[in-house]
Order: C-alpha cells, then structure tokens, then sequence
C-alpha cells in the first residue's frame, strides 16, 4: 500500500515555497532541484499580497514549471510573444515623439503643449507591473535562468544560443517599478530632452577679442553640438589668426554655457547688443550673476538625480544609476569602464599626438583644441557643402541614394537593396540620432541636422554616423540566431558602428582617396585616438560625479555646479594640461549628454576603442561582409561579443599600437 506523502499547511510564503519546492521534487526528480529551488526564489522575491495567497503562491508555482525538456517551446512562445508586444509599443511610442524630436512648420511652437503631451503619453504605462500580475513575467521567472553579470562574464563563453536567449528572457523582467515612477522618469526625461534641444546660445552679437562678429544676426548655436562643430570649422578658416579668435570667442562661449554664466539678454534674445564672451560683457558694461542664465543647467541634472534616488529603492540588485548604467544596460562593471578610460587618457603616445598637433597648427596648443580630430587635408565647408549637394539635398534624396551608397560601400544588390530601403531619413530639431526597429516589419530612422535649406556637411557627416547604427540596427533584427538576442551588447558596441561608417563620409563624397588605403588607416586611426581621448575626459569626469553625488545625496544646484567644475580642472590637470595648457573653460565639462542621458557618455570613448578593434580586424576583409557577419552575432555580453567578432576583448592596445606607428608615418 501506498503511503501518501503529506505536505505542511500551506499558512506563510515560505511554507507554500517549501511546499510548491516538494511537489516539483515529486514530480520531476532532483536532476531538477537547482532550477526548481532558483525559480521559486526568483517569483517569490517579486511575489506580493495583491498577486495572491500562500495557497495561490503554491498552486501557481506548481501548475507552471516546466521541465528542462519542455523549455525550447517554452522559449520560443515566449520570445515571440515579447517580441511583438514589445515592438508595436516601441513603434508608437517613436511616432507619438515626432513632433518633439523633428523639424516641422514655422508655427510649430504654436503646438507646443499639444506635443508635450503626445511625446510624454504612454499607451502602456504599467506594462512591466501587468506582466507580473497576469503572471507572464512569474512564468518566465519560475523557468527562465535569470544570471548576474558576474555568472555571465564567467560562464557566458560556453553557453549554446539557447541558453542566451533563456537569459536574455529573463532579463527582459526586471522589479515592478510603480507606475507612477514610470511617469516621473517619463516627464523627467522628456523636461531633461526638452530644454537640452531648445538651449541655443544666440551668437549673432558675439564678438572676439577684437571686438569682431562671426556670425550674422540672428544665428544661434546648439549647446554644447555646435558650438563645438564652429570650434573645429574654426580651422578651416583662410584667415588663421582670424580662426583662432573665432575659436576663443566660441570657448568662452562654451565656458558661459557650463557655468552658467550666459547673460539673460543674450539668452533671450532681448538683447542685440555686442557680447563680449570672454570678458562676458554686453555693450562694454559687466554682467551681474543675477542677469545670467544661472544654475539652471544644474537644475536639470538634479532632475536626474532625484529620479535616480526613486528608481534605486525599486532596484535591489542595482540599487543605483551608476550600477543600473554600468551592470545592467552596458554589461561592463564600472571598474573596467573607469580602467579603459584611464587606460586611454594614461597612454605615452598622447604625448606624440600633441606634438602631432602643435606640428598641424604651427602654434601651441589651447584647451579647445582636443576637438581636433580631421587629419585628412581640410576642404573649405562650402566645398563640403557643394559635394554634399551632389549627392543630396534633403532628406528624401538622401533617402534615395542609401541603395546605391550603400552599393559604393561594397554591399551586394541584395543586401544594398534590402537594407537601403528599409531606412527612413528625417531631420532632428537636435543632435542626430537613430532609433532601431523592434519587428522586422518596420524600418530603421536616420536622424540628422541640417542647414536652413540644405543637408551641408555637417549634416552628412552626421548621418554618416547614423547610417552605421541603422546598418546595424537592421543587420541585428532580421539576422541574429533567435529573436531574444536581437541588437548588440549594448552602445558602445553600436556606436563602434557609427564611428566606423563615418569615417567613410568623405571617400562616399569622392573627397577621399580610396586607393590609399594604408594613408587612409594611419588618418582614420589616429582621429579615433584624438576623439576617444577628447571625449574620454568628459565620461570619466560624468562618472566621478555621480559617484560624488551619492555620497552627498541632498546636494544643491550651486554645490553640484562647484563639484563639476573642480573635477573638471582636477581631470584636466591630471591627463590634458601638459599638453593643452590651463583651460579657463572648465571644457570637460560641456557636454550635454550629461543631462539629456545620463551616464551615456562612456559609451563614446569605449565605442572608438571598439571601432577601432573592428576596423583594424576588417583591413583587407570585405566591409559588407564583415558588417553582415558581426552585427549578426547577438546580444551577447560586449567583452564576448567582441572575442567573437575580431578575436579579442574590448582592448586599447590595439588603438595605442596602431596610433604610434600612423603617427609615424604621418609625422
């Protein structure tokens, strides 16, 4: 006679988990205790009174585990289901944003609010909390091996395919964040985005040293994109001591924009009156700090932080930003971030960059001079411009022509086809950008800036950078191994892609030689270094200011203000200033990335180096074939997913390497 086995009353959670652990054990044998134990951990940490009673906890844990035979179906139905849920929420969320982040009609401002409210509407505000409560997100927890990124840095590089998408899956649920912190980080976000693409410093009363304007009235620049991009046309001015001033003028500029030192007046266009940049004075007369734009660039990075503080109570496993950026999104810790970086910035061959460049300019160098990253022999912008023109003039002809850009590139008609025309070309009120698609039905969009009535270079050479991460984007939807591991690791790895395309923009204008391919390298080469180093400063500044932040938690906008530009002169100090002078600008600190996307900005520095690893793997490969192949791999973590790609972890040796030896031959 059988005896049947009695199970403890069901009262607790912890006695329907050791119940429901029993049951399993009964019914499927220890081979599957590890699985079975780790499941119910994983539902039971997320599990609360409104998902049901003990009893409900059992029966539910019980009735949905699946054994290790059964999970490939399992697998399946639920990346597919992801996929599209994800993907039609994606696509409206992008569209229900076009009239914030694209150029429209003269009276769009008209609409402002009507935008606002468009942009910052979610059609599914609760999603990640309804998947929990309809279970989904229990099933996928109960059987999904969910691993940490220390597990996955170990035991990654011998798991098949399907065990990557097992993870991934159960990644896709991360802690039931309440809807109404969902809406903060929405409105915050889109307040952050907002006054980051409206603040253009008006640059038509501007005067150099000299007392010359530079810019005709009515102009304004983008802080911090383009006053930048005037710096480096600053170079290709016929007058160089005319350029020179121009740039001055213009890193005062940037220096006003950091402190926050910009007059009001000149802010609000109130005043038409010559502004001084480096003395800050309007019509010969000083400025008081109360007539200046302030802290409110401060304001907004508080904005940022408050929000972080509410997210990290709702993050156990990543209980701040720093760890959510680094761990979570970026898959690399923060100690090999802040090592690369500090790798770059700490290498001997800078030195021999710097006299590189003091050998270019014919004169010392100057802080706003790390944005010197054009080494090929500079054309006039309106020969640049005139080239553009040729192949486009706005965005629909750009449009046009990616089929047969792309043909030029080395694709073959199918793929230049297939990939060509699935991209859609817009024109940003902002900074470029590109927004994947989610479903393989849908296409990839190109966002770039553009002159008042045409692309120009600048322009193109922003979408040149665009166009490597839509070429990525839709190689890593329709090409990857399985739905789960679609994209790439994560942005450094797609802004190597950009950074490798547009280092291409000027031979697809015919402005460079493609038959000198070892000169073009040796260029190419020692402009990643340049621009890694240039921007490298910024990101390691960004991450020891968070890190300041946490420790001072109640921090005011002015003290905020004082820590970023101390750290910023100490970083200078320490890794710029034996080649670049002092910096009066506080320089590192211009970005806006810091405000609009927290935290983003290592992702530049670590994506040239990346770049650089992939374009060194490509010489004499096929650049289309290559691309196809890597973009194709999966979301794998990027250290794994860069052995697979050239052979080799994320590494600045290959960048310092090569960079010493172009430099030699360029010298």
């Amino acid at each position: 006679m059988t005896t049947a086995t009695t199970h403890p009353a069901i009262t607790t959670l912890d006695s329907a988990a050791s119940t429901a652990r029993d049951r399993l054990l009964e019914k499927h044998g220890d081979g599957e205790r590890s699985r079975i134990t780790a499941g119910i951990e994983r539902v039971r940490s997320r599990w609360t009174d409104r998902d049901g009673d003990p009893a409900a906890f059992e029966h539910f844990v019980t009735t949905s585990f699946v054994p290790i035979a059964d999970l490939p179906r399992l697998l399946d139905r639920l990346e597919r289901g992801l996929e599209y849920v994800g993907g039609h929420l994606y696509e409206m969320r992008r569209h229900l944003r076009r009239w914030s982040d694209l150029r429209g009609t003269p009276d769009e401002s008209r609409f402002q609010f009507v935008d606002d409210l468009l942009a910052t509407f979610d059609p599914a505000p609760d999603i990640i909390e309804e998947s929990y409560r309809q279970k989904l997100a229990f099933v996928t927890l109960l059987n999904c091996r969910r691993p940490d990124l220390d597990e996955m840095l170990r035991d990654g590089p011998t798991w098949p395919v399907e065990r990557w998408a097992e993870a991934r899956l159960a990644q896709h649920f991360g802690p039931r964040i309440p809807k109404e912190v969902n809406d903060l980080a929405r409105a915050v976000s889109h307040r952050c985005n907002t006054w980051v693409s409206g603040f253009h410093v008006p640059v038509g009363s501007l005067r150099d040293e000299r007392g010359d304007a530079h810019f005709e009235p009515g102009r304004a620049l983008l802080a911090h994109w383009l006053v930048r991009e005037e710096i480096k046309a600053g170079y290709n001015d016929p007058d160089r001591e005319r350029g020179l001033r121009k740039q001055r003028a213009l890193a005062w500029v940037m220096a006003r924009h950091i402190d926050g030192s910009i007059p009001e007046a000149v802010m609000s266009g109130t005043s038409d009156r010559p502004w001084q940049s480096a003395a800050n004075t309007v019509d010969g007369a000083a400025i008081a700090p109360a007539a200046t734009v302030g802290t409110v660039r401060y304001e907004r990075w508080l904005e940022q932080r408050d929000l972080a503080f509410v997210v990290d109570r709702h993050h156990p496993e990543h209980p701040t930003a720093i760890a959510r950026k680094c761990e979570l999104d970026r898959e690399i810790p923060e100690r090999d971030v802040e090592r690369l970086l500090v790798s770059l910035l700490s290498a001997p061959v800078r030195r021999t960059l710097a006299a590189f460049l003091r050998n270019r300019l014919g004169r010392p160098l100057e802080p706003f001079d790390i944005y010197v990253d054009e080494f090929a022999d500079a054309r006039p912008a309106e020969e640049m411009n005139a080239l553009v023109r040729k192949l486009a003039t706005d965005a629909a002809s750009l449009e046009r022509q990616l089929p047969e850009l792309l043909r030029g590139l080395g694709f073959k008609e199918a793929d230049a086809e297939f990939l060509g025309t699935r991209i859609r070309v817009e024109i940003a009120k902002g900074s470029g950008h590109a927004m994947r698609p989610q479903l393989p039905e849908y296409g990839a969009w190109l966002r770039t800036s553009s002159l008042e009535r045409e692309i120009g270079w600048d322009g193109f050479d922003t979408a040149m950078h665009e166009l490597g991460h839509t070429i990525e984007q839709l190689i890593s939807t329709h090409f990857v191994p399985r739905p789960a591991l679609r994209g790439v690791p994560n942005t450094a790895c797609t802004e190597a892609f950009a950074f490798l395309y547009q280092s291409l923009g000027k031979r697809v204008l015919g402005a460079a030689s493609a038959e000198d391919e070892e000169r073009a390298f040796d260029i190419d080469t020692v402009q990643t270094l340049a621009s890694a180093c240039q921007i490298a400063g910024p990101a390691l500044l960004e991450l020891r200011i968070w890190n300041w932040i946490y420790r001072n938690p109640g921090a005011s906008a002015e003290s905020l203000r004082a820590e970023v530009l101390s750290v910023a002169e100490s970083l200078w100090n320490e890794h710029y200033r034996e080649d670049f002078g002092e910096d009066p600008y506080h320089i590192l600190a211009a970005y806006q990335h810091m405000i609009a996307h927290p935290l983003y900005l290592p992702d530049y520095p670590i994506g040239h180096i990346i770049s650089h690893q992939v374009r060194s793997h490509m010489r004499g490969k096929d650049l289309a074939t290559e691309t196809r192949r890597i973009c194709s791999i999966g979301s794998l973590t990027p250290d794994l997913w860069m052995r697979h790609a050239v052979d080799s972890g994320i590494d600045t040796a290959p960048l310092v390497r090569d960079a010493a030896r172009a430099l030699e031959r360029l010298a």
